[in-house]
């Protein structure tokens, strides 16, 4: 099936369970959803999406018993009518009048996904992708991560009572989230090389049946991810009777920005939205690690892997984004753009926001840094309204909040001290 906007609403193939299966992006074959463990194409060896013969559409989600239901008011457009939850989604959108003046913006507001119950968007993911792994039947549960997935797959799977193997790239994860995993009783593997060979030995691991795979590779576990883009257009629906113009976001794995054009073509394909009124999505890696943003400015159909990537937005240091086939198509069709930014650009973000009252690690303060630029240039205008996802809390990486933020002042231990020192 095509990736493009205009693509019409499949129908349900011979294979498909309760109007839910699995397609390949690649080549099209289509697969029972919960048959048989699978994250790519037998065939090709292609990515998978999601497919439901039957679409929601906003009156949907309005009918919903709970608006605070978070993630699972949107079970009409989940695989299953469950999951295994901890009352993730739902997160603020936060308005941030002083960044609005300051980038002489239409209307700007912050999607804070640091307020998820482990303290990251990943949370959405799981609460499918674990429900998904019970449905199949699976015991162990695995994943590589920068810090963000393993916390989370760890909760969700000590929630799921499922074993959890979670592997680090030894010496690179903030230490908030290797005492998330450590804490929610993960066993944790410490690798001597990058989050991308991490990767490379977990999906090894997965084909060989030794663990589940729940990485952003697994398709299941971004259509939790898709809600993100539902909540933030419902909420500008409300305030501002429009969807956003533009939506920018950190790129990692660039799971999110897959699932957002996901989100957004299924709601063009109900009838919900019309094409033009798509979001633009933009997407913000950092200088060191920029895979994305070279394939995007280069006009190339794939990412080159970059073998060698640095960047103290730990939670984006990624060189082999493996839903680039997804996401690339997703910023092209929308009429977004990539860009880069530098790690000093991203602390100043971080600082920015924290003015705002709004504490974030800092892949998080990527998209306000990538907003921020594409401003100066003028490629983000200023009637734009615009929407900047913010993925992580800020003390998931404490001693980064610490470095961004004032120095303790010495002070003697008396009033009259304190004081003359003020």
């Amino acid at each position: 099936m095509s990736l493009s906007l205009s693509a019409d609403q499949p129908a349900a193939p011979a294979d498909a369970e309760d109007g839910v299966w699995l397609e390949c992006i690649a080549c099209g074959e289509t697969f029972a959803p919960f048959a048989d463990v699978r994250y790519t194409c037998d065939e090709c060896d292609g990515l998978l999406e999601v497919r439901y013969d039957d679409l929601p559409t906003f009156e949907d989600f309005a009918a919903a018993a709970d608006p605070d239901q978070g993630v699972w008011r949107y079970a009409d457009t989940l695989p299953l009518p469950a999951g295994v939850s901890i009352q993730e989604g739902a997160t603020p959108l936060y308005e941030v009048p002083g960044l609005e003046a300051d980038l002489e913006l239409e209307a700007l507001r912050i999607k804070h996904e640091g307020m998820n119950p482990t303290g990251s968007f990943k949370d959405r993911g799981m609460t499918v992708g674990v429900a998904v792994a019970k449905e199949l039947g699976v015991d162990r549960l695995a994943c590589a991560s920068t810090g963000n997935t393993s916390a989370a797959l760890a909760a969700y799977g000590s929630r799921g009572g499922m074993e959890t193997l979670v592997l680090l790239p030894a010496g690179k994860v903030a230490a908030g989230k290797v005492a998330q995993a450590s804490l929610h009783g993960a066993r944790i593997l410490e690798v001597d090389g990058n989050f991308d060979a991490c990767l490379d030995i977990v999906q090894e691991l997965a084909g060989q049946g030794e663990a589940y795979l729940l990485n952003s590779l697994n398709p299941f576990r971004l259509e939790g991810q898709k809600t993100i883009g539902l909540e933030i257009l419902e909420g500008f629906l409300a305030d501002y009777d429009t969807v956003p113009d533009r939506i920018v976001l950190p790129v990692g794995n660039a799971g999110n920005t897959s699932a957002l054009y996901k989100a957004f073509r299924e709601l063009v394909q109900a009838g919900a939205l019309e094409t033009d009124e798509v979001p633009k999505l933009v997407g913000v890696q950092a200088e060191g690690a920029a895979p994305m943003v070279e394939a995007i400015e280069n006009g190339a159909d794939e990412v080159r892997r970059w073998d060698d990537v640095e960047t103290r937005a730990t939670a984006i240091r990624i060189g082999n984004p493996v839903n680039a086939p997804k996401a690339l198509p997703g910023i092209r069709e929308t009429g977004g753009t990539a860009i880069s930014v530098t790690d000093e650009e991203i602390t100043e973000a971080q600082r920015d926001l924290a003015g705002e009252g709004i504490g974030v690690e800092p892949a998080s303060a990527a998209s306000v840094a990538g907003l921020r630029k594409l401003r100066a240039e003028g490629i983000v205008t200023e009637d734009e309204r615009v929407a900047c996802l913010t993925t992580g809390h800020l003390l998931k990486d404490p001693d980064a909040a610490a470095a961004a933020g004032r120095e303790p002042e010495p002070v003697p231990a008396d009033t009259a001290g304190v004081l003359e020192h003020l």
